[in-house]
């Protein structure tokens, strides 16, 4: 390969395509090293090591992503209406993962499956970078929807916090499986709509009622819902879906 001028960032673009694509653990310096036209030399220069470029490809991403998670939920924490204050936070978390790839602040969908990836892997290295980056933001979604749900304990909403983040890999991960499934119905790659699906189902899920209550309702077979569903999210957020 021709060799690019500006090495570090040709060695963090190869390295993010080639973890997002096959995983940490069967990348190799080496391989990256080809990817990005580079001797394996510079990577040890730059990054010292495997994890060290890993650990630079979360940084210049979760720093940028986190910021805007923050401010949209910010903006959502003062939405008056309890459900839509639900739905703003919600949103507020899953679309800057929706961003373009080449959209750096924004967090991009190539970082977002090299996460999936890398979650999936099970990683050690992966795991302690992600609660360094992660946790503070994530608590503080937890706390907001806590505000918006005070009869739900912590854990539940831990719990349905962890289905959220689970999806929203997913999605990222396998558009085409939406599309198969749906017979070409749905298009998995469209991200306005995937973002408006995982909002309402979320937010129906966050809204259903606690375990506990279900399993101590008095021997009524079917629990009420805590709170009114997310009907109409989609067709309501349809027609700004940056919102």
């Amino acid at each position: 390969m021709t060799r690019n001028p500006n090495m570090r960032e040709a060695i963090l673009s190869a390295a993010e395509l080639l973890f997002s694509t096959h995983g940490f653990n069967a990348v190799s310096i080496r391989d990256i090293a080809l990817e990005a036209g580079a001797n394996p030399g510079s990577i040890t220069y730059h990054f010292k090591s495997k994890d060290g470029l890993l650990l630079e490809i979360y940084k210049r991403h979760c720093g940028p992503m986190n910021k805007r998670r923050i401010e949209l939920l910010v903006a959502a924490k003062r939405v008056r209406d309890v459900q839509d204050r639900l739905e703003a936070i919600v949103r507020a978390y899953v679309q800057p993962a929706f961003s373009s790839s080449s959209d750096l602040a924004g967090g991009g969908a190539r970082f977002t499956r090299l996460r999936a990836v890398m979650s999936a892997e099970g990683n050690a290295v992966v795991g302690r970078i992600i609660a360094e980056i992660f946790d503070d933001t994530t608590n503080a979604f937890i706390e907001a929807i806590e505000e918006s749900l005070p009869h739900l304990p912590r854990t539940t909403i831990v719990w349905r916090s962890q289905f959220l983040l689970g999806a929203l890999y997913y999605t990222l991960v396998s558009p085409e499986r939406v599309t198969r499934l749906s017979r070409g119905e749905a298009d998995g790659a469209d991200m306005a709509e995937a973002i408006e699906q995982l909002v309402a189902s979320t937010v129906a899920s966050l809204q259903a009622a606690d375990v506990d209550h279900i399993n101590s309702g008095a021997g009524s077979p079917q629990a009420k819902p805590a709170q009114p569903s997310a009907k109409g999210v989609v067709a309501k957020r349809k027609e700004n879906p940056a919102n």
